[in-house]
């Protein structure tokens, strides 16, 4: 029988999932956060979701600044739409049947 060690571990005090050592802290965002994140993930453009939304398009750059400034402060930067896009879909915001 093969057996094979996966460098994955969950630790019961933080409930952090660590792989190679590295834990995946997911930023604390509000529910409104949340709303815009998806709704940019989910639309072809900023404009899309100010008319979804009802809100400004310096409301939505906004919204989106704080959003990618957590994520750099638990060093997990996304600089991108698709590395934001991952980061949603790694921690539970979005899943792939939404796409």
């Amino acid at each position: 029988m093969l057996t094979i060690e996966l460098p994955i571990a969950v630790d019961a005090n933080s409930r952090e999932v660590a792989c190679d050592r590295h834990p995946l802290r997911a930023p604390k965002l509000s529910a409104r956060e949340i709303e815009v994140l998806v709704s940019w993930i989910l639309n072809d453009s900023k404009s899309s979701v100010c008319e979804q939304l009802y809100i400004s398009p310096g409301t939505v750059n906004t919204h989106l600044s704080r959003i990618r400034e957590k994520y750099e402060s638990v060093g997990r930067p996304a600089p991108t739409k698709a590395i934001m896009l991952a980061r949603a879909l790694q921690d539970g915001h979005i899943i792939l049947d939404q796409l």
